[in-house]
């Protein structure tokens, strides 16, 4: 995916400004920042769902925009921040709602295989039956992973997806994400915890008002002067475990700005 002198304003004010960047799959990328950074903005640009005031988005030789929606839903998912679940469906007809944009192009057999091995890696099958609107939050949003999953799309693009997990289930997510990528797949995603980025990302990309502040490895990205400069607070990385290396960063109490 590249990302080509993307501006988006809202009115006159900018919230992205010239976002440079080439996503390549087999990888998983996070977007990081603090709040009105332009974080779920820019997914929304990749996702085609916001059109940039200027400049362009393209997946191969294909600009994301000029897709036609079935098309651009079987090659990009999108898990927004917030998802709303309107109606009272049971889970397992929740989760087939990831294969709308295949009903025209895989059998029904393809598509059912497709949803039970995406209920199955997210452990949801069980619920198969349960109302989507009486789960946990924790438990909601395992079930809008495994609909993201059913789609079997090129990309995921993600928003705030470990949202209301516990830590466990969060490293679950997580891994299941990392499986996708590593299979071929391109990750991007947002999430606030530093040492949650640290330990998923192969790649941080670190927005701050707007503008690609870093772009790099965890260790570079999320480096003490650059946290220092888009969070103001004191930070330093330790090391949780000298023999799987899992990375932590420590945020000191003392404000810097």
């Amino acid at each position: 995916m590249h990302i080509a002198d993307v501006t988006f304003q809202r009115g006159t004010r900018a919230i992205l400004t010239d976002i440079r960047l080439s996503i390549a799959p087999r990888s998983v990328t996070v977007v990081l920042g603090p709040n009105g950074a332009g974080k779920s903005t820019l997914l929304g640009c990749m996702a085609g769902l916001l059109r940039p005031t200027s400049g362009s988005i393209r997946i191969g030789d294909d600009d994301v925009h000029a897709l036609a929606g079935p098309e651009r839903a079987r090659t990009i998912a999108f898990l927004p921040q917030t998802p709303e679940v309107a109606w009272p469906i049971d889970v397992e007809a929740f989760v087939a709602l990831g294969r709308i944009p295949h009903q025209r192009t895989a059998s029904a057999a393809v598509n059912r295989a497709a949803i039970e091995r995406a209920m199955t890696i997210t452990d949801t099958a069980r619920w198969a039956g349960r109302v989507v609107t009486e789960l946990s939050g924790g438990e909601r949003a395992r079930v809008l992973l495994a609909r993201v999953l059913a789609g079997e799309s090129s990309w995921i693009l993600a928003d705030e997806p470990f949202t209301g997990l516990d830590p466990s289930h969060q490293f679950e997510a997580a891994e299941l994400l990392r499986n996708f990528a590593h299979a071929g797949g391109g990750v991007v995603l947002t999430i606030h915890d530093l040492s949650l980025a640290a330990r998923i990302a192969d790649r941080i990309v670190l927005l701050h008002e707007g503008v690609v502040v870093a772009d790099g490895p965890p260790a570079d990205a999320l480096s003490s002067d650059h946290l220092r400069n888009v969070y103001g607070v004191e930070t330093e990385w330790l090391i949780a475990s000298a023999r799987h290396q899992t990375p932590i960063i420590a945020i000191h109490g003392r404000h810097v700005r």
